[in-house]
């Protein structure tokens, strides 16, 4: 990857909203856009509105609920499953349609996602990805869903090599091509970085190569905290080199979750200085610029200080506080009882790339100098799975830690990121990299692997030193 000022990486995590019978402000989408017009959709059951109802006497929660989980964003399908995607898709769309309100989709599945950073994961080859993105895509119904097609997908290749690079553009065009058959009032956008990565005219042939003739247009910014001018500025440098190679009509998406004042460091979690940026909305006043969205939820941490996809109250606070209040004032009153359907939180962020998303709390807190740990299955196909384990540190810092499990029959490890595998047969022994070891007191950290076998639920230990 070239070097990059301002580069962090994706927190994949469900986004802050609040019900609309809870009265909360809805951005009507009424003024000049691109192609779309119509409110966005807030889903309910996000770590920031239950955060915000479980909380009602902090101190934070009124800036956080009016100005950060009032408003919607995109929902992350990350946690690869082809068995349970479309019921999850078709769960969110519904539920959308049924308020009147535009879904917005961020997929985040493709094999070799995040050149196997932090962010890891997803379908173990192409073939299985196109079934995934079959199986969601009939989940779609038939009305506006915008969906943000794998982040990274276009911008970050330094991982492959010329015959991957052709397959994942093939891919991400029958992906499009697939989604568009199953609901073609959906809109799809590809992945376009951001306008300090690579050049307008670079990144508009990756986007020719992976078939953004079929696509919507593109999105920006969701890696990375840019102003919106300048991503606007770079979105129509961008359409002017698709029209010099003969593709014309596409529109930009960009994202503003946290573009409202940047600088220091690109990892959220120890940067207090940014903002939220413009509210989420399809009434961008600019003919070639379709929504302003909150791809990447405020509030969720990027993998540096906390752990990566949990949600952290002090970073929303300080994202929302002193920022403008949404064109209309949301109500004082959170709910008085915090919604009872458990999210589903997709992988995100590390200190160089983006996800494979934590718990939203720490599981358990261990003794005093100890550690524990905590499995789950983040995905499952045919013959492999994805898992993920959280190590959290006891009452007191520890310096590193080592995790141990046994395999299952007919299971094995093919790949693992945010840890070293010391042993992997019949026992499989994981100990900290460098820059996860080093634990504050009741904090965590996670890594992730693919395996091949069907999951299980492991009696896991945890040494810490």
């Amino acid at each position: 990857m070239p070097p990059l000022p301002a580069k962090r990486r994706l927190t994949i995590a469900a986004v802050a909203c609040l019900t609309a019978a809870a009265g909360v402000w809805v951005s009507t989408g009424t003024a000049s856009a691109g192609q779309i017009s119509g409110a966005l959709y807030r889903d309910p059951d996000t770590a920031v509105a239950r955060w915000v109802a479980s909380n009602p006497n902090d101190y934070r929660a009124g800036v956080i609920r009016d100005k950060i989980a009032s408003q919607p964003a995109t929902r992350w399908m990350s946690n690869f499953n082809v068995n349970t995607v479309q019921a999850e898709v078709s769960g969110y769309v519904n539920a959308a349609n049924a308020a009147g309100q535009i879904p917005a989709l961020t997929l985040y599945g493709i094999t070799n996602r995040d050149c196997g950073g932090a962010s890891a994961g997803g379908a173990p080859d192409l073939g299985t990805y196109q079934t995934w993105i079959g199986n969601l895509s009939r989940g779609l119904g038939g009305s506006t869903v915008l969906i943000m097609l794998e982040p990274d997908s276009l911008a970050l290749q330094t991982c492959l090599s010329a015959s991957e690079k052709n397959a994942r553009d093939q891919a991400l065009r029958t992906a499009t091509q697939t989604i568009k058959r199953a609901n073609p009032n959906a809109k799809v956008y590809l992945d376009a970085g951001h306008s300090t990565w690579n050049s307008a005219g670079d990144q508009a042939g990756r986007l020719v190569a992976a078939g953004v003739a079929d696509a919507d247009g593109f999105y920006s910014n969701v890696s990375n905290f840019n102003p919106t001018s300048s991503e606007a500025a770079y979105g129509r440098n961008i359409i002017s080199a698709l029209n010099g190679q003969g593709v014309s009509g596409k529109r930009q998406v960009i994202d503003t979750s946290r573009n409202g004042g940047a600088s220091g460091d690109w990892c959220g979690d120890d940067n207090t200085d940014r903002r939220i940026g413009q509210y989420p909305t399809t009434a961008t006043n600019d003919g070639n610029i379709d929504a302003y969205l909150w791809v990447k939820p405020p509030g969720e941490a990027d993998g540096c200080r906390y752990a990566a996809g949990s949600f952290q109250p002090d970073l929303a606070y300080s994202l929302a506080n002193g920022a403008p209040n949404p064109p209309t004032t949301p109500p004082t009153t959170a709910p008085t009882t915090p919604p009872t359907t458990p999210p589903t939180t997709p992988p995100t962020t590390p200190p160089t790339t983006p996800p494979t998303t934590p718990p939203t709390t720490p599981p358990t807190t261990a003794p005093a100098g100890a550690c524990s740990a905590v499995y789950q299955t983040a995905g499952s196909w045919q013959g492999g799975f994805q898992g993920s384990v959280t190590v959290t540190a006891g009452n007191a810092a520890i310096s590193g830690w080592t995790v141990s499990w046994p395999l299952g029959s007919g299971q094995s490890i093919t790949q693992i990121w945010n840890g070293e595998m010391v042993s992997s047969s019949p026992t499989v022994t994981v100990r900290n990299v460098s820059w996860n070891g080093s634990l504050a007191p009741n904090t965590s950290a996670q890594f992730g692997f693919l395996a091949n076998g069907a999951p299980s639920t492991p009696t896991i230990t945890c040494a810490s030193r």
